[in-house]
C-alpha cells in the first residue's frame, strides 16, 4: 500500500479527482470529515449512549459522546506525530503532492469522532441483544429466508459495520450519505471484512467485521481508490486495514483504558488509594513527585496522573507504529499497537481491574439485563409488523406501531434481509433514554 493512495481526498459522486496542492488551506477536506460527522444526527445521539454506566445519573460519567470526543482529541494529536515522522520518511509526500503533518491528525480526529456512532444503546450488551433476539429469540424464525451471510450480519449485529453505513448510506436525495473522504472511511474501517467467514485467523483486522451485505460494493470502491490490498479468498471480501486505523484505535484503547478506569474511581467502585497506584505505575518514568505531593484534592492528583498516562502511551504508540511502518504497509502487522506496548502489563492491570470493579458491578448487569428485554421488546414488536405488512396481512396495530416509526424505516418493499436490517439499525440508532421510552409505550406503561 502507498501513502499516495491512502491519503485519497476522494468522495462518493465526484467526477474528477481532489488534488492535495488545489486545497483551501482554511477548509481542508480531512477537516470537513469532522465538520460533517459533528453535524450528524447520529453523532448527536451518543450524548445519551452508554459508554461504561446505562443510564448514569451522575453527571461526570463519560457517554458514548464525551468518549468520542476525548478519542479524537488523542487520535489528532497520535495522526499529528506520526504524519510528521512520515513525512520526514517520505518527503516526497510533501514536496510531490502537497501534505502536511496535519492531514494525518484530521484524517485520524474524524475517524476517531466517528468511531462509536453505529453502536446501540446499553453499551456493547445492546449489540448482542440485537443478535440474540435472531440467534435464540423470536427472530430466528428468519434464518430460513436469508444467505448464510445476511443472517451472520443480524446474529452478530456489528457497531462497526452499523458505523459504516450511517456514514455512508445513500438516501433519496442525499447520495453517499456523509460524503466522507475516502481516507476518512478507510481509517475508521477497524475490520474491512464481511461477518463470514468469522474470524478466519487471528489477525486484528479479522477479530470482527466491518460492513454488512448491503455495503459490500460500496466498501470494495473505498479501497480499490486507496489501494487495500485483498486479503480474502474467492467470494469472501476481506482487506488489508488501512494504516492510520492502528492509530484511531490506538486512541480508543488509551482513552477506555485510562478514562473508564477515571469513571469508576470517581463512582466509588474503585478505592483511590488502590487506584492511584496502578497508574503511578504506568508514569514512574515521567512523574513529578514535588508536584503531585502538592496536589491536594484527588480531583487533581487524579486530573494529572490520566494526562500523564494519556501522553505516556501517545509516545508509546507512535514510537511503536514508525518502527513497524513497513509491516503495517503490507498488511502483515497483525495485532494493535497497544499489543506491543512496553506498558502492557500495566495497561491489563488496569484493563482486569476496571472490569471487575467497573463493567460488571451490580449497577451496570442490571441495566445490562434490563436493556436485554427491551431491545428484544422492541425488534420484535417492529420486525412482526414489518414483516407483515410485507406479506400484506398486517393489523390495525401493526399499522399503527408502523406509523411510530421514522418514514426512513416504514419501507417494505425490499427484500426481508433489508427489513430487518434497517429494522435493527433503527434500534442501534436509539439512545438509552429513548429505546426505554418506546418501550414503555410498547408495553403500555406510559401514555
Amino acid at each position: 500500500m502507498h501513502w499516495e493512495q491512502l491519503l485519497s481526498l476522494k468522495r462518493f459522486g465526484d467526477t474528477r479527482k481532489r488534488i492535495r496542492k488545489e486545497q483551501d488551506e482554511t477548509r481542508l477536506g480531512f477537516e470537513v470529515d469532522y465538520d460533517r460527522v459533528i453535524f450528524s444526527a447520529a453523532f448527536r445521539s451518543l450524548q445519551d449512549k452508554t459508554q461504561v454506566i446505562p443510564l448514569s445519573k451522575t453527571d461526570f460519567v463519560h457517554t458514548r459522546l464525551t468518549h468520542s470526543l476525548e478519542v479524537s482529541v488523542v487520535g489528532r494529536s497520535l495522526g499529528r506525530i506520526a504524519g510528521k515522522k512520515i513525512l520526514e520518511k517520505h518527503p516526497h509526500l510533501r514536496e510531490v503532492h502537497g501534505y502536511h503533518f496535519n492531514d494525518f491528525g484530521a484524517i485520524v480526529a474524524a475517524a476517531a469522532l466517528a468511531h462509536d456512532i453505529g453502536n446501540p444503546p446499553f453499551g456493547h450488551s445492546g449489540e448482542k441483544a440485537i443478535g440474540e433476539y435472531f440467534k435464540t429469540g423470536r427472530g430466528k424464525q428468519f434464518e430460513a429466508v436469508l444467505t448464510q451471510k445476511e443472517y451472520q450480519d443480524i446474529i452478530d449485529f456489528e457497531g462497526n459495520a452499523n458505523g459504516y453505513r450511517l456514514l455512508t448510506e445513500s438516501r433519496q436525495g442525499v447520495e453517499g450519505g456523509l460524503r466522507l473522504s475516502y481516507a476518512t472511511l478507510g481509517a475508521f474501517m477497524k475490520y474491512p471484512k464481511e461477518s463470514l467467514p468469522k474470524k478466519p485467523t487471528k489477525h486484528i483486522a479479522d477479530k470482527k467485521f466491518g460492513f454488512f451485505q448491503q455495503d459490500v460494493a460500496s466498501f470494495q470502491e473505498v479501497a480499490a481508490e486507496l489501494g487495500l490490498e485483498s486479503r480474502g479468498k474467492g467470494k469472501d471480501v476481506g482487506f488489508c486495514r488501512h494504516p492510520l486505523t492502528f492509530l484511531v484505535e490506538a486512541a480508543d484503547d488509551i482513552c477506555y483504558t485510562i478514562i473508564d478506569f477515571e469513571d469508576g474511581i470517581n463512582l466509588g467502585l474503585i478505592s483511590e488509594d488502590y487506584a492511584l497506584e496502578y497508574l503511578i505505575k504506568l508514569v514512574k518514568d515521567s512523574i513529578n513527585i514535588k508536584k503531585y505531593n502538592n496536589l491536594v484534592y484527588m480531583e487533581d492528583r487524579l486530573s494529572y496522573l490520566r494526562a500523564l498516562a494519556i501522553n505516556t502511551l501517545i509516545s508509546d504508540a507512535i514510537a511503536i507504529f514508525i518502527e513497524n511502518e513497513d509491516a503495517i504497509l503490507n498488511g502483515e502487522f497483525s495485532v494493535s499497537l497497544m499489543d506491543k506496548s512496553k506498558f502492557k502489563a500495566q495497561i491489563e492491570d488496569i484493563i482486569t481491574l476496571s472490569v471487575q470493579k467497573v463493567y460488571r458491578s451490580q449497577e451496570v448487569l442490571e441495566k445490562e439485563i434490563a436493556g436485554y428485554r427491551i431491545i428484544s421488546d422492541i425488534l420484535d414488536v417492529y420486525t412482526t409488523a414489518l414483516i407483515r405488512n410485507k406479506e400484506g396481512n398486517s393489523s390495525n396495530y401493526d399499522r399503527l406501531m408502523i406509523s411510530t416509526l421514522p418514514e426512513a424505516y416504514r419501507e417494505t418493499k425490499g427484500s426481508t434481509y433489508d427489513i430487518l436490517l434497517s429494522t435493527c439499525c433503527y434500534v442501534a440508532s436509539l439512545s438509552d433514554s429513548a429505546a426505554v421510552h418506546i418501550h414503555n409505550k410498547i408495553m403500555g406503561k406510559q401514555l
